[in-house]
């Protein structure tokens, strides 16, 4: 073991889905009472906060919500900067085009990334592991496609409760619907 990984401390459960949700609840809740801008400010603020917090509790910061934070920080800096909502509904759209385009690429080199974004939580094959990651690049295109169908469709305020009420959900629904493929290409099952 690297002692890179036995520096790194493990948090509870809801104490990552919280630090993962809570900048989202923020924006969710600053819209309704107030306006996407106040909200997008934030949306920023929460994102930095769960960041800095997140490497407080474990010594790193994985790579997604990372990723996450800087088009937050870069697209919430621009809806702020030029008064302009298009930046901010965009982000999601980029955020999950650069996962997809990320694990593609792995898989094109045949590395599936999502081997090194989930650690050590799975113990997958090669070919599980590459799987994984084809089924997560497509659900990140499918996302980035819903968002620019609701922010180009919907009000706003539908847009924003989207983010927190649907997104969520079907992201959730996704990740359980891989547990046959996680126990199919589990390499202990693979070594019986």
């Amino acid at each position: 073991m690297s002692s890179a990984r036995r520096a790194t401390r493990s948090i509870h459960p809801l104490t990552k889905l919280a630090l993962e949700l809570g900048p989202l609840v923020v924006f969710f809740i600053a819209n309704a009472r107030s306006n996407l801008f106040t909200a997008t400010a934030l949306f920023m603020a929460a994102t930095v906060i769960s960041l800095v917090a997140s490497w407080l509790l474990t010594r790193r910061l994985p790579i997604m919500p990372l990723v996450s934070g800087a088009v937050v920080l870069v697209f919430g800096g621009l809806t702020l900067a030029l008064q302009d909502e298009l930046f901010i509904k965009l982000k999601p759209t980029i955020v999950n085009l650069l996962f997809a385009g990320a694990l593609f690429g792995g898989i094109a080199f045949g590395k599936p990334l999502l081997e090194v974004v989930f650690d050590q939580a799975f113990d997958l094959t090669h070919e599980g592991w590459m799987k994984l990651s084809l089924r997560w690049a497509w659900f990140f295109v499918f996302l980035a496609a819903v968002n620019e169908i609701v922010w180009r469709t919907q009000t706003t305020d539908f847009w924003v409760a989207f983010k927190v009420w649907g997104i969520m959900p079907l992201t959730m629904i996704f990740a359980m619907a891989q547990a046959p493929l996680l126990q199919r290409y589990s390499a202990g099952a693979a070594a019986e």
